[in-house]
C-alpha cells in the first residue's frame, strides 16, 4: 500500500513536519514519487516510522535509532544499553529528590543542605569510610562488640528508596555528631565496667510489665523491680542518663529504615519510668 506523507503521518500519529524531519534525514526514506512529484511511502516505512516513534518516545537519541533502523544494532542492544544509563539518571533523581526532600521538611540553611547533598552522594567506599570511622571513635576498637559494631551498620541500599536516602542523610549526619559519639563511647565503657550489653532488655522485659500493670515508679512493687535488675544505682542512673538520650533511639529507627528492618520498639517510656524509680 502507498501513502502520502498525510496518511503516513495521520497513522502514525506524528505531524507532517515530523514525518518529512525523518524522512530529510533518511531513517524513513521515500519508495517512490507519484507523477506531481510527491513522496510516497509503503508499509516497510510505517513499520519504520512507528519503531523511531517508539524508541523517541523511550529517549533514543537519532544517532542510535539510525544504528538499528540501518541493521547495525538491534533493538534488545540498544535496549540493554539505555536502560543501564536510565539506571544511572534514575539513581541520581532519587539522590537530588531525597536531598529536596529533607530539606524542604527541615527548612534547611545553605549550609546544611550543600552537607545533606555531599552526604548523599557519598559512593558505597565513601559511605563505608564514614561508618567505619564512626563505629570505631564510639566503639574504640573493643574486642568484644564485633557483633555490636554489625548491628550498629548502615548498608544502604544500590536501588535505594526515596525513604531510605532520606534515612542515609540523616543517620550519616548523626554519625558525625560529637557528643552522640560520646554518649555511645562511654556506653562501650560501662559495658566492660560490668553492665552487659543486654541491660536493655532487662529494662524491658522488667520495667514494661509495671508499665502495663500500672505500677507507680515511687512505689515500693517500682523499688523490688529496680533492686531485681541487680545494678548498683548510681551506675544505673548514669547509663540511664546515656541510653535514654534521644540520639540513640533515633539513629536506631533510621538505621532500621536503611537496612530495610523492622521498625525497632521504642524504649523511652520504660527508660522513663525506670529513670524515675531511681530518682
Amino acid at each position: 500500500m502507498r501513502y502520502s506523507i498525510g496518511e503516513l503521518a495521520r497513522r502514525a500519529g506524528l505531524t507532517v513536519k515530523a514525518v518529512r524531519f525523518y524522512s530529510d534525514r533518511g531513517l524513513v526514506p521515500p519508495s517512490g514519487r507519484n507523477t506531481a512529484g510527491q513522496r510516497r511511502y509503503d508499509d516497510a516505512a510505517r513499520t519504520r516510522l512507528d519503531l523511531i516513534r517508539t524508541l523517541r518516545d523511550l529517549g533514543v537519541g537519532l544517532a542510535t535509532i539510525r544504528r538499528v533502523v540501518d541493521g547495525e544494532a538491534t533493538v534488545a542492544d540498544v535496549a540493554a544499553t539505555h536502560a543501564e544509563a536510565l539506571e544511572v539518571q534514575i539513581r541520581v533523581l532519587r539522590v537530588r529528590h531525597a536531598v529536596l526532600t529533607a530539606v524542604a521538611k527541615r527548612g534547611s540553611t545553605p549550609e546544611e543542605t550543600t552537607l545533606m547533598h555531599k552526604l548523599a552522594r557519598l559512593s558505597e567506599g565513601e559511605r563505608r569510610r564514614l561508618v567505619d570511622d564512626f563505629l570505631a571513635d564510639a566503639l574504640g576498637g573493643r574486642p568484644g562488640l564485633e557483633g555490636l559494631a554489625r548491628t550498629l551498620t548502615p548498608e544502604l541500599p544500590e536501588n535505594a528508596s526515596p525513604e531510605q536516602l532520606e534515612a542515609w542523610i540523616e543517620l550519616a549526619e548523626l554519625a558525625q555528631d560529637k557528643e552522640f559519639r560520646a554518649i555511645l563511647r562511654r556506653l562501650a565503657e560501662q559495658h566492660e565496667g560490668g553492665l552487659r550489653r543486654d541491660l536493655a532488655a532487662e529494662v524491658r522485659d522488667a520495667v514494661t510489665s509495671a508499665l502495663d500493670a500500672g505500677v507507680a515508679p515511687d512505689s515500693p512493687e517500682a523499688k523490688a523491680i529496680v533492686d531485681g535488675l541487680g545494678r548498683d544505682s548510681g551506675q544505673l542512673k548514669e547509663w540511664l542518663a546515656l541510653v535514654g538520650d534521644p540520639r540513640r533511639e533515633r539513629y536506631l529507627r533510621l538505621l532500621a529504615v536503611v537496612n530495610g528492618w523492622a521498625a525497632p520498639e521504642s524504649l523511652a517510656p520504660a527508660f522513663g519510668w525506670l529513670a524515675a524509680a531511681t530518682a
